[in-house]
């Protein structure tokens, strides 16, 4: 099944759906991802932090060794996390991700937040990978500047590791910043984006710059509902957004789900999306979600949900917080 692409600034394609690996269970990772490439899934949004990348890798392996897809028609997009910002570090890291992955090369690699932590060694990171060690949550930042990481991450493409490289969870100022040093293009930018924090100026700044934009938490508050306490405080209570009417209304006369609908609203702005199901049906209507339109009064009104509201912010769900979005 084919889906819809977006131009990077490297000059590669890339899907407009994908499927985010986000809280796949590493036990479950290699056969949930074979079964979403027999869906028609080409497009895998892993990261370090996911703690699944050997697995999934795994699972396109098989789907390649059986013949359904070639390895170029596959697009991985994984992440480095905060603790392996320096130089060296940074380097070592993305060798050891694309060996983990064991498919030859990455397509997309990004900074996960734009923020240093201090190095520990990846046997001993406690997951979620906020703290430093798997016995205390403590956490203390590094004095690596982000010139410094993206530098890294250009030599990764000169390598070969990776075909093209962005950023995740920055905001304008940092990439206004950005622009003055880049060598390779900032080919995407990957961001919270969901009718309650929709950071319309941001979106609009990325793509002057011909940053690709990808949303994560498409669905808002339900990504975070089944997380321990500190992370789904925010969204505890907060209205499911295929409940709202905007959403309501404009699944009605589309003739599908508010979860298409939603996804829909992200993709016809031309902003890519990897939504997670591990229901079959749901699997194959989060991929169908090019095919229909919504009237710019649909888009209007699911737009003016906006609160705000950011559900994955580590400057409120961290006993010592990381005021990253301030």
């Amino acid at each position: 099944m084919a889906t819809s692409t977006v131009k990077l600034a490297s000059g590669h394609e890339m899907p407009l759906v994908g499927f985010g690996l986000w809280k796949v269970p590493a036990e479950s990772a290699a056969d949930t991802v074979y079964n979403a490439i027999k869906t028609g899934y080409r497009l895998f949004d892993g990261a370090y932090d996911y703690a699944n990348e050997k697995e999934a890798g795994q699972g396109i392996k098989r789907a390649i060794d059986e013949g359904l897809v070639k390895r170029e028609e596959i697009f991985v997009t994984t992440k480095l996390w905060n603790n392996y910002h320096e130089k060296g570090r940074a380097l070592e890291m993305a060798k050891a991700q694309n060996d983990a992955w064991g498919l030859g090369y990455l397509d997309l690699y990004l900074i996960h937040f734009p923020l240093a932590l201090k190095y520990i060694e990846p046997e001993k990171l406690r997951y979620p990978g906020w703290w430093m060690d798997a016995e205390h949550e403590v956490i203390q930042t590094e004095k690596v500047p982000l010139q410094e990481t993206w530098q890294a991450l250009e030599e990764v493409v000169d390598a070969g590791i990776a075909k093209s490289i962005g950023i995740s969870n920055a905001q304008a100022q940092l990439l206004y910043d950005m622009q003055s040093y880049t060598k390779h293009p900032i080919s995407s930018l990957q961001i919270e984006h969901h009718p309650y924090l929709v950071q319309p100026e941001l979106i609009d700044l990325a793509q002057e710059f011909n940053i690709a934009v990808t949303a994560y938490s498409s669905f808002g508050p339900q990504s975070f509902l089944e997380l321990p306490p500190a992370f789904h405080e925010r969204a505890k209570g907060t209205p499911l957004l295929w409940d709202v009417e905007p959403v309501k209304q404009a699944a009605d006369r589309t003739k599908k789900t508010p979860a298409q609908v939603l996804l829909r609203w992200a993709t016809q702005r031309n902003i890519a999306v990897i939504p997670k199901s591990n229901n079959v049906d749901r699997l194959k209507q989060n991929l169908e979600v090019t095919d229909f339109e919504l009237t710019e009064e649909e888009i209007k009104a699911i737009s003016a949900l906006d609160k705000g509201l950011r559900f994955n912010d580590p400057g409120f769900y961290l006993h010592k917080p990381l005021r990253i979005f301030a």
